[in-house]
């Protein structure tokens, strides 16, 4: 099973949703780096469940502890390794599942690959691995702060099912739209006016027993020109399988796009012009990657989102004796819609993938005689 992910700045996450506990040890930070527990456990607890009434009732605390790797918030230049503890798994609820293929979760893939399934919860394949994938995240936004200042990253719900933000509002927070913002709003989508209609359709799938899903806007700022390492680690082709390794993603665009498709060439090329001393362009169809290296624009993505798999409807599936079967579960804690607490998720998929970049283009710079 493959729970490793980059080249330099290269994260590994262990642990199962109802086992003792969930992490992730980090290679590649470099020593004497100011590292702050503060931040890492602040985007923990944008991600933890029991954040609302739109999201699950698991009550975990997920508070961070720190067993290798640094000391007087400093990096020693080794392995930092983090983790969190289950406190609150009920393997009751999950009593079904050693019977019966789930529609929709990775019970029979994960069987016919491995031989074993965990005996409750989703194991591996659980949201509760991202824990590790955050904090490396919140980690890996500090070590990018250290080389360019301006840099962050920000991302929203920017639509549930059939209801998304209106262009020109979604432009404009392009540009203005900070995480403090996102996060006034129990859906994490900026807009007021579109927030509450997010939610009025999350709290009526919960009240069916059914669930929903949509996309996730994503914008990083203050990335220097050149990061990406063409042709197989394209920028957009390492963001792409970042955050496609996500639970309950199904879809990934960068710039324009698939609506990129409709457009002529002369309507889609970004024109090159000066801004104050930099060379820029007029648009951002490309959404900040040219040829696989980022160009100093804003880089702009969507991830979609499938509907949560558990709901509490009957459903047809099949047993693990391959008789056919009715399913609903007795009990269980889910989120009737993954997006709110998807969103640092996906700022943590991409932190990670910027950091490594960042690393591997100090490393291969130009040579100046």
């Amino acid at each position: 099973m493959s729970s490793s992910f980059g080249q330099i700045f290269r994260v590994t996450t262990f642990g199962e949703s109802h086992g003792a506990g969930v992490g992730v040890v980090i290679d590649g930070i470099p020593g004497n780096m100011r590292l702050s527990l503060d931040i890492v456990q602040e985007w923990l607890d944008r991600r933890r469940p029991g954040q609302s009434e739109l999201t699950t009732s698991r009550d975990e605390s997920d508070r961070v502890e720190c067993l290798s790797g640094t000391e007087n918030g400093r990096t020693l230049g080794g392995p930092l390794m983090l983790f969190v503890r289950n406190t609150n798994i009920k393997p009751s609820d999950y009593k079904d599942v050693q019977t019966v293929f789930r529609p929709g979760h990775a019970d029979y893939t994960m069987l016919e690959k491995y031989g074993v399934t965990a005996s409750s919860g989703g194991g591996r394949s659980s949201a509760r691995e991202t824990i590790g994938r955050v904090a490396a995240g919140a980690v890996a936004w500090q070590l990018i702060r250290e080389f360019h200042k301006d840099f962050d990253i920000v991302g929203w719900v920017h639509s549930v099912k059939d209801l998304s933000i209106d262009k020109a509002t979604e432009q404009t927070l392009e540009s203005t739209v900070t995480r403090k913002i996102v996060d006034q709003s129990a859906v994490r989508c900026p807009d007021a006016a579109t927030s509450q209609k997010m939610v009025a359709i999350i709290t009526q799938a919960k009240g069916a027993g059914d669930s929903v899903g949509g996309i996730i806007r994503c914008v990083i700022r203050g990335v220097p020109t050149g990061l990406g390492e063409p042709v197989f680690d394209k920028l957009e082709a390492d963001l792409a399988k970042a955050v496609m390794s996500l639970p309950a993603t199904k879809g990934f665009e960068i710039g324009s796009g698939f609506a990129g498709t409709k457009m002529s060439g002369s309507a889609h090329n970004d024109a090159l012009i000066k801004r104050g001393e930099k060379i820029a362009t007029r648009t951002n169809h490309s959404g900040g990657v040219v040829g696989g290296l980022s160009n100093g624009e804003l880089i702009t993505f969507n991830v979609a989102f499938k509907p949560v798999s558990t709901i509490f409807i009957a459903q047809d599936t099949v047993d693990r004796s391959g008789r056919e079967v009715t399913f609903k579960p007795d009990g269980g804690r889910h989120d009737p819609c993954v997006l709110p607490r998807a969103v640092p998720m996906v700022e943590s998929m991409a932190a990670l993938v910027i950091a490594d970049h960042v690393l591997r283009h100090r490393a291969l710079a130009p040579f100046e005689p």
